[in-house]
């Protein structure tokens, strides 16, 4: 049978809708596709730089229409030679001689793969797999999320709310202000991943050029190395092992995981915020929140996001424990964790889109959030003894300690308490327009600020 429903992953399956343009990338016929280009791309350069006959127009067209035009029936085809060889590069270079060998380039046939190691290719390819689905999907989804959360900070900036410190009543501050925080620490990720320099190396079977320099000694093969991979838009990393170190990627993954680590604070603090009623979900016709309690409106979409956060981050420490080390010179351990970089991107993608739509779903429950804010009078002591501080009082903190530790004290109690203060009028005038709702500090100056820095370019 042929359904989805048999699928093995989650990503292929339930969410394909969601993960599928990350096949163009990091699905074995888009390796296998992107490999066959950076062997033909090999061949075209060996060209150029002389050390074999000049390619004509049609067949610099032909290499370049081999890769552009790659079928499932040419991935199926390299597949069959890998069934013999278990080597899955030999397959390819197979594969391409099988291609050429009834063309006008059968005379550079033996120039396949010519002096370079699997990894060669495939560290090149998966760093242009890596580079082109951040731009080409991740950046876009980021913006997608910072822009829900920059028009949520903007529209709350000034909406008073009860903050709390320990899970207690704490200083007031505005419900935009403490998104903005979010906003502020996911800028500074967002940053970081999209200006990443991608690294790949052609360097040889163990890093030193040698079956290049002894077959052809009179080229700079620093020099082409060099060219070579810049013509891919990455940078050339040229002393390496018979693979790249992979401590450039991990720098990006890093990243990743950090802004992911981020959203998991961030959707953690919504669900709790819904769970006190301080916002409210959008209810959909015909969505169930619960098989038996028909009330319910769950906040899904932000625990599928933690959830997939949380799987997605697993990888990338599995990552930074792995791929940073190799048994001297190489072992296989990392090709198969290599292969699982569409699985971890597609969790985290997964998990942006779920964000995304959360956030599309909530709005203030702006009279609970103030109802609830001037229940708690004590949470101004810090002002009233500050403003008590500065007027010479040196037991201003010890009053306000026993006015307030473990009490609640309504608008009524703060009156009744200024009536007993012996101050002058100045100190007293100050101390009487302290209310929960006024005493936000710079909560609105800090959101703006953050609303400025995080509009626009965001690199």
């Amino acid at each position: 049978m042929d359904s989805s429903l048999l699928l093995l992953s989650p990503l292929d399956g339930r969410y394909a809708d969601a993960t599928a343009p990350l096949r163009n990338f990091f699905s074995e016929f888009a390796f296998l596709r992107d490999r066959v280009r950076i062997e033909l791309d090999l061949l075209a350069g060996f060209s150029k730089t002389g050390m074999i006959r000049p390619l004509s127009e049609s067949e610099a067209h032909l290499l370049e229409s081999i890769w552009k035009n790659f079928t499932l029936a040419d991935a199926e085809s390299i597949r069959a030679f890998e069934s013999q060889t278990r080597h899955d590069v030999k397959a390819i270079e197979y594969f391409l001689r099988g291609k050429l060998h009834t063309t006008s380039l059968n005379d550079l046939l033996s120039w396949l793969h010519f002096g370079v190691t699997s990894e060669d290719i495939n560290n090149i390819a998966q760093a242009i797999s890596l580079r082109d689905s951040r731009d080409v999907l991740l950046i876009p989804a980021l913006d997608d999320l910072l822009d829900h959360i920059l028009g949520f900070v903007t529209k709350y900036r000034t909406l008073p709310m009860l903050a709390r410190t320990h899970g207690q009543p704490a200083v007031p501050t505005t419900l935009g202000r403490e998104f903005a925080v979010y906003l502020a620490r996911l800028k500074k990720s967002y940053d970081e991943i999209s200006i990443h320099q991608f690294e790949a190396k052609l360097t040889g079977a163990v890093g030193n050029f040698n079956a290049l320099q002894s077959a052809v000694p009179q080229t700079d093969w620093f020099l082409f190395s060099v060219d070579f991979i810049q013509s891919y838009g990455l940078n050339a990393n040229l002393v390496t092992t018979q693979i790249l170190p992979y401590d450039n990627w991990l720098r990006y993954f890093d990243s990743l995981r950090m802004l992911n680590t981020i959203l998991i604070d961030f959707s953690q603090d919504i669900w709790r915020y819904i769970s006190d009623d301080y916002l409210k979900q959008t209810v959909v016709e015909g969505e169930v929140g619960s098989s038996t309690m028909p009330q319910k409106v769950n906040p899904i979409d932000f625990e599928n996001a933690e959830g997939n956060l949380g799987i997605a981050n697993a990888l990338f420490t599995h990552y930074a424990q792995k791929l940073s080390i190799s048994r001297l010179q190489r072992d296989l351990s990392d090709s198969t964790v290599r292969r699982t970089f569409g699985v971890v991107l597609g969790h985290t993608l997964l998990a942006w889109i779920n964000l995304v739509h959360g956030m599309e779903r909530i709005t203030a429950n702006e009279e609970k959030i103030r109802t609830e804010l001037n229940l708690h009078w004590e949470v101004i002591s810090e002002g009233a003894q500050t403003i008590l501080r500065a007027a010479g009082r040196i037991d201003a903190y010890e009053t306000l300690k026993q006015q307030t530790r473990g009490r609640v004290l309504t608008e009524s109690d703060y009156k009744s308490w200024l009536e007993t203060l012996k101050v002058d009028e100045e100190t007293l005038g100050k101390l009487r327009i302290l209310t929960p709702e006024h005493y936000l500090g710079l909560a609105v100056e800090l959101c703006d600020s953050v609303i400025q820095r995080v509009s626009g370019n965001r690199t």
